[in-house]
């Protein structure tokens, strides 16, 4: 087919071009197609007689479905410039590579290429069926309306061999090496939208789940204070890979419980951030730094406009602090410390004892009331308590037990004890926590400050 490249077309990215030589090589050692594609998702016109030719998986559906193609300008009617635009859209979004397949079967995988923090570019694999060659045929003549001689089909088919999955994965993997040799300047923009990427992921199962939990019709959870309680034992701890998975937790029953709700959910953050912050004032860190550090992250939080923003400044926030806090204390029990918590949420719901759990931590039980206050920043008998009435608000709102049922599933020795120490922390009756929804611990006011919120700005 005649190559009649269009002059007006721009001169393409030397970036691209690089792309492009390493690109043959990996197409040799492969055995893989690749087009190089510019960032108006074009491919770039150096590439004219390889695209054009009999090598190109979609040559024959451009041929008959579009009436032919004779250059790069023709490609923007392409029947699948979409799916190949939505590929590279979610390639980038993520910066890794992404493997997908057409409506004819043929296999594709495709790898950004950035210059700057910018998308510069986009390497596309192909050359090989997710389906049986037969069923490919098929579904081409369908789709052109049968206009292929039966010949040129079969020749042109003849071409793709069947792709094993673990081998498509594996080209798409050294694909994204390739890609990510030609960003240079840009490893930092990667990482980043390789970490939002499986945040969001991470934070997508957790709503699913959520939903499953939670069909329509039935009422949506509380906020999970309980959780923000092990998120910030695991912070204490400098515990990151645990505080990571809690706080996408959290982060889910807020999105699930407040869908569209993002300002809303970004001042949840805010108080969530001055809570912590917190955490980590002790004897052994300068107040004036830490408080100077928050007033800088609650800056970063504010100025987030979207979800994986919010979500990826709360990870590296949560982060920051928990290796802090690791510096700060030393954290020389983490071990022992993670050993109690472990058997106390696994045991609040029975009475244990301070003996008891200070020989699962492999301390004597001085020694452990201790290191657990000084690292903890409460006594044993207060975080108990605070566990046990956490769990209590959920089962209030989320179940129709009565109170005596939730306070010996709960750990309380009997109902009146439940209702002083839950009043104590909640400042409600269990009874009037359940009538009200829930209780006026974190009271949201007109402009969705909480009271706690509130009062640590105020008396900055």
């Amino acid at each position: 087919m005649k190559d009649t490249v269009n002059p007006k077309i721009p001169k393409t990215d030397p970036r691209l071009l690089e792309a492009y030589k390493l690109a043959l090589e990996y197409a040799k050692a492969t055995g893989a197609i690749i087009c190089v594609l510019d960032k108006n998702y074009l491919p770039i016109a150096e590439l004219a007689s390889e695209v054009y030719s009999g090598k190109n998986t979609c040559l024959i559906c451009l041929k008959y479905k579009n009436g032919g193609c004779s250059g790069v300008p023709d490609m923007k009617n392409s029947h699948c410039k979409p799916l190949h635009i939505n590929a590279v859209k979610e390639s980038a979004g993520f910066g890794g590579s992404y493997i997908y397949m057409c409506e004819l079967g043929f296999m594709f995988w495709t790898s950004p290429v950035y210059a700057g923090g910018a998308l510069a570019g986009t390497l596309i694999g192909a050359g090989f069926l997710g389906i049986d060659r037969a069923e490919a045929g098929e579904a081409l003549s369908v789709l052109t309306n049968g206009e292929i001689p039966g010949r040129e089909l079969e020749e042109h088919l003849k071409q793709f061999p069947r792709g094993d999955p673990e081998r498509i994965k594996s080209m798409a993997e050294l694909l994204q090496i390739c890609a990510e040799n030609m960003s240079l300047g840009s490893e930092g923009y990667q990482e980043l939208l390789k970490r939002r990427g499986e945040q969001q992921t991470s934070l997508a199962a957790e709503i699913q789940e959520l939903k499953v939990k939670y069909p329509p019709g039935t009422k949506y959870p509380g906020y999970p204070l309980d959780k923000e309680r092990m998120l910030l034992a695991a912070i204490r701890r400098g515990d990151n890979k645990t505080g990571r998975k809690i706080l996408n937790s959290i982060l889910a029953s807020l999105l699930f419980s407040n869908p569209d709700q993002f300002k809303f959910i970004q001042f949840r953050a805010l108080e969530l951030v001055v809570l912590l912050s917190r955490t980590i004032i002790g004897p052994s860190n300068a107040e004036d730094v830490v408080l100077k550090v928050n007033d800088q992250n609650l800056k970063r939080i504010q100025e987030t406009k979207n979800m994986e923003e919010l979500t990826d400044e709360l990870h590296v926030i949560i982060e920051t602090m928990a290796e802090q806090i690791f510096s700060f204390q030393g954290i020389r029990h983490a071990s022992a410390l993670k050993k109690a918590e472990r058997f106390i949420w696994e045991n609040y719901a029975s009475k244990i004892k301070l003996q008891e759990i200070a020989e699962i931590s492999g301390l004597s039980a001085p020694y452990f009331s201790t290191i657990f206050k000084e690292e903890m920043g409460e006594n044993l008998s207060t975080y108990l308590n605070r566990l046990r009435v956490e769990k209590a608000s959920r089962m209030l709102i989320e179940t129709g037990l009565s109170l005596s049922e939730i306070s010996g599933s709960c750990g309380f020795e009997d109902q009146s004890w439940f209702s002083k120490i839950f009043k104590h922390y909640t400042g409600v009756s269990p009874g009037k926590y359940r009538d009200q929804g829930g209780g006026g611990k974190t009271e949201i006011s007109e402009d969705n400050f909480s009271q706690n919120y509130r009062l640590f700005i105020e008396k900055k």
